[in-house]
């Protein structure tokens, strides 16, 4: 006995129901076809974004608070208002001593200066940095290395520059490391050399030097520019703010209730909020996709229905020859069957094609809004599992409606 779907004229059937509706059938397909094109592509282009957001921060502690000093605004202790705050070395060394939780402090400073190299020149941003700010914003070193803890002891006159400035002062396949350029008519040596990566506070550029040259050089004492605090793993980083600008209050007889003497930047919060954005995404995405596919299945059923209707003298016929009523089920099941799968492979395939052209163009961008959009396969394997399934559920309405038929009323149906 044949097995009912490896039947060859049940495929024969199938053919000939297409055949004579081919323009309906073409655009029922269409519309689920459009449904999982629709939902692989937005999964995709909503993991391309996840990816983007990943690598801008992907080397950078995420649990990290900005603070740096203002203008009071507010009088206390004899002091005016619009008295400007120093943050200084003194108070890094306080905020460690006294707060818990805190993983790195980096006191940073920087200045805009003029950068020579033969030739060539440019005017960007000098950091002052402690080797400890590699912990905080990793350095993706292409040559070299980074600045040391002899470095800041000895006060060396070394520098770690990032690609957009080699590509200004270098030529191209030229070796930065070991050639000195001038930092301010002073010769400073290149110890690394790293691709560009999420620069947060100071001005354009990347050009770092030992924290303790840039005091020496700039002439800056004690004084530091800002602060970046990196919490522990369970610390609430937000919490953390809040005690860094309270004890800062308290070291510069600053008004408790001053908000504007001391700025902050959270990449904490910031980061919750990035992190809610594409959960929000990601639920959008499933739920215009999933709407999508319903309706395109539901059009399945439609057109599945008015075969069955057009077919009446054609099943009454079956009927009164002793065709059972579970072989009539299982025709126009499968039938709803197969339109489904075949929609749902071409639009997966689509889907596919369109993520790969995307990724193709955007990857080549400087700043690519979309890194790697692609959609993992167990979600692929869910998704048209689903929609076989829901091609089963929905070909059971017409199914029904055609058994129930009785073969006397189907062959006087005009």
């Amino acid at each position: 006995m044949k097995i009912f779907i490896f039947d060859i004229d049940t495929w024969q059937e199938i053919y000939g129901s297409i055949r004579k509706n081919k323009l309906r059938t073409g655009i029922t397909i269409l519309g689920v076809m459009w449904g999982i094109f629709l939902l692989i592509v937005l999964l995709g282009s909503a993991r391309g974004v996840e990816n983007s957001f990943n690598k801008l921060f992907g080397d950078f502690a995420t649990n990290t608070v900005f603070m740096w000093g203002q203008n009071t605004s507010k009088p206390f202790q004899g002091f005016q208002e619009g008295r400007r705050m120093q943050l200084k070395m003194s108070d890094a060394k306080a905020i460690e001593r006294e707060l818990e939780g805190i993983e790195y402090i980096v006191p940073r400073f920087n200045s805009n200066s003029l950068v020579i190299n033969k030739m060539k020149s440019v005017n960007i941003g000098v950091f002052g940095d402690f080797p400890s700010l590699d912990e905080i914003q990793k350095k993706n070193l292409e040559y070299g290395r980074f600045i040391n803890e002899n470095d800041i002891e000895y006060k060396k006159k070394v520098c770690v520059i990032e690609d957009e400035t080699y590509k200004q002062l270098f030529d191209i396949g030229e070796r930065a490391v070991g050639q000195y350029i001038k930092i301010n008519n002073v010769n400073f040596k290149v110890i690394g050399h790293y691709k560009n990566g999420m620069r947060v506070g100071g001005p354009s550029g990347g050009l770092h030097i030992p924290f303790s040259t840039f005091q020496q050089v700039y002439n800056k004492g004690d004084n530091i520019g800002w602060l970046a605090i990196t919490g522990k793993q369970d610390t609430d980083i937000e919490q953390l703010e809040l005690d860094v600008k309270l004890l800062l209050k308290n070291l510069h007889g600053v008004h408790p209730e001053d908000e504007r003497a001391f700025g902050s930047a959270n990449m904490g919060s910031e980061f919750k909020k990035i992190t809610g954005f594409l959960t929000g995404m990601q639920f959008l995405t499933w739920f215009v996709g999933i709407a999508t596919l319903i309706a395109g299945v539901f059009a399945i059923g439609n057109i599945l229905l008015i075969t069955v209707k057009e077919r009446t003298q054609e099943i009454g016929i079956r009927r009164a020859l002793g065709a059972k009523p579970s072989e009539i089920r299982k025709q126009i099941v499968l039938e709803s069957v197969f339109l489904t799968t075949l929609a749902g492979s071409l639009g997966i395939i689509l889907g596919g094609f369109v993520l790969m052209v995307v990724d193709h163009f955007i990857s080549n961008a400087e700043t690519p809004f979309l890194v790697n959009p692609t959609v993992n396969i167990p979600v692929i394997l869910i998704a048209y599992g689903a929609l076989v399934v829901l091609g089963t559920l929905i070909g059971l309405i017409p199914a029904q409606v055609a058994v129930k038929m009785r073969p006397i009323e189907a062959l006087s149906d005009e």
